[in-house]
């Protein structure tokens, strides 16, 4: 018994880190999971889930069977871990988005760059068609950032369609879901839902990761199994090609406000903090990283 709920905590504090990676721009979910060696359960789980069989059981009246099926203990405990995670973060992301842009988006910038160096290192065998994957995922990347308009509607439809592309890719290693946020525009507009607890938003987000989830498991159970290397590379050369958007500077509205809000000169740059907080979410990746490797 008390082995049991000691596995049960560790599977939440993974989920805690999920969380935690899913809030901030630049890591990725799936990462956290590859690395903490709970993504092939979290993968087999969610298949299960999409799978007629295990629904039977239900049916059947065996609930036994189909806990076990779906993996039930360890994605209540892994949720428990994401829920505390996301909804304790929120407001601090809320705050630091306000008051410190240009340090906070260094801080991702620099994680995107160490994070997608590391997830590239792991890819071996390298081949000419490799290159023009990654090339290919890098040119989407900035095609798309540069298109994409600084302001998106705030319609329910498009807030369900954020919720159902973004769980896709909280749980795919080499992207980050809340960095899609970032792309659609809906980053800190889902955040200050979060930390306003705004249930009419978060319903409806919940309902299309929900669709989301449903329509794609199933797919990047085959997808990754049959092209995992094919696929990786363009989410690791999307990812790179996207940071345009993250560039500290890009949004100079939003940093010369911040500028007002906290009475400095609008046409501060704040070069040395962005340097700074760069170099500590690098430091951190590498960290972890090597950590991780040494495990």
């Amino acid at each position: 018994m008390k082995s049991n709920i000691i596995n049960n905590i560790v599977v939440a504090l993974k989920g805690y880190a999920m969380g935690a990676a899913n809030v901030i721009p630049g890591v990725s979910g799936g990462t956290i999971a590859l690395l903490t060696g709970i993504f092939n359960e979290l993968i087999d789980a969610l298949n299960a889930i999409m799978t007629v069989s295990t629904w039977k059981l239900l049916l059947k009246g065996d609930f036994k069977g189909f806990w076990n099926a779906i993996h039930g203990t360890f994605l209540l405990w892994l949720a428990i871990g994401v829920i505390v995670s996301v909804f304790s973060l929120a407001k601090l992301m809320d705050y630091v988005l306000d008051h410190h842009p240009v340090q906070t988006w260094a801080f991702f910038f620099g994680l995107i760059i160490v994070s997608s160096v590391f997830m590239l290192s792991d890819i071996k065998g390298w081949k000419g068609t490799d290159v023009l994957w990654l090339v290919f995922g890098v040119a989407l990347g900035a095609f798309i950032c540069l298109l994409s308009p600084t302001e998106t509607t705030s319609a329910m439809w498009f807030i369900a369609v954020c919720g159902a592309i973004a769980i896709c890719t909280m749980i795919l290693p080499g992207i980050s879901g809340s960095f899609i946020l970032v792309l659609l525009g809906k980053y800190e507009y889902i955040m200050e839902a979060v930390s306003e607890l705004n249930i009419p938003v978060l319903l409806v987000f919940a309902i299309g990761c929900v669709i989301g989830i449903a329509a794609f498991s199933k797919f990047l159970h085959w997808l990754i199994g049959k092209y995992e290397k094919q696929t990786l590379l363009v989410l690791i050369g999307f990812t790179l090609g996207a940071l345009v958007k993250v560039w500290p500077w890009a949004d100079k509205a939003a940093n010369e406000a911040a500028n007002v809000l906290n009475g400095q000169p609008v046409e501060a740059l704040h070069i040395g903090g962005a340097v700074l907080w760069a170099l500590i979410s690098a430091g951190s990746v590498l960290a972890i990283e090597l950590f991780s490797r040494w495990k």
